[in-house]
């Protein structure tokens, strides 16, 4: 996580342009979109996307903030769903841009990638995205997956890293949302990395309020949370160590549709990226969870606050 941090600043002014690669067939949340080219140009405004859960909301709302700063009309769609549906709502023209996650986006696309760190992960997502999309300059922010257990399944079980499950396969109840079933970084990378096999999945939500319930109540063992998720601290769970490394690194990566790509988006998503830190996101999520404020309040009054709005 530190080394990663480090990192990251030295690697987030170097945009990657995509390469064309081959896409599939294209889905509309609506029923009409088109993969449409053009030059690159905002002028005609830019619709952001998010996934469903409260980070990922957020930082919609905080690209919105900075967009409209700079002079670019935007309009949010939060809490559309998983990449199942993001990904071809973005080159089906639904949507113009979304807040992704540079590993967990790369082993979407390519489940088998091995490239680890942030510079060689940019590049392979250059690689692996479907041609008329594009990932920009990555920020300091990250936010990983990771597997969380509580003290007292720590202590009961010997549990201390991710290889330790496999002492109790068949005997433990994992919690996460469904696609995690499916997903490198989830079950299928537990099975084949480390030879995890749990006695049930429980298809849950991500790192929200269900997952979290169950593992405070012991309906589940294992479960599937967020790195800058303030619960982890305050309830004292154990976040199992990952000595193989399934999960890469997760810096915060605009991945936004060619089209809508011009050097307005672009300055002001890497003015944001140059500010927002893992520390801030982890704060914002508090607010919106805990202190129960809106998700478009809190990224607005953030962006006043660090002087990316006025």
């Amino acid at each position: 996580m530190n080394r990663r941090t480090l990192l990251g600043g030295l690697f987030a002014a170097a945009s990657v342009p995509a390469l064309a690669a081959c896409s599939s067939g294209i889905t509309s949340l609506d029923g009409g979109g088109s993969a449409g080219g053009g030059g690159g140009s905002s002028k005609d405004g830019v619709t952001i996307g998010t996934a469903n859960f409260t980070e990922n909301q957020v930082l919609g709302f905080l690209y919105a903030a900075v967009l409209e700063a700079a002079g670019v009309k935007t309009k949010v769609r939060p809490n559309l769903g998983t990449r199942e549906i993001l990904i071809p709502a973005l080159k089906g023209g639904d949507i113009d841009l979304l807040p992704e996650y540079q590993g967990a986006l790369l082993h979407y696309l390519s489940p088998k990638a091995e490239a680890t760190e942030e510079g060689e992960m940019q590049n392979a997502l250059a690689m692996a995205l479907p041609a008329g999309l594009q990932v920009l300059p990555y920020g300091m922010a990250e936010d990983s997956d990771a597997f969380v257990v509580t003290r007292e399944t720590a202590d009961k079980y010997g549990l201390a890293s991710l290889a330790d499950l496999k002492k109790q396969n068949g005997n433990l109840v994992i919690g996460a949302a469904p696609e995690v079933k499916k997903r490198e970084v989830g079950a299928v990378g537990l099975k084949d990395v480390y030879g995890v096999e749990f006695k049930e999945f429980k298809s849950l939500d991500s790192s929200g309020p269900l997952v979290k319930g169950a593992l405070k109540k012991g309906d589940v063992d294992v479960a599937n949370l967020f790195t800058t998720d303030t619960d982890i601290v305050a309830n004292k769970w154990v976040v199992l160590t990952d000595p193989k490394n399934l999960i890469p690194g997760q810096h915060i990566v605009p991945l936004i549709a060619d089209r809508k790509a011009d050097s307005t988006v672009r300055k002001a998503l890497a003015e944001l990226g140059n500010v927002l830190t893992t520390t801030d996101l982890t704060e914002l999520n508090r607010q919106v969870d805990k202190d129960k404020k809106d998700p478009e309040d809190v990224a607005n009054a953030y962006a006043k606050e660090k002087g990316l709005t006025k």
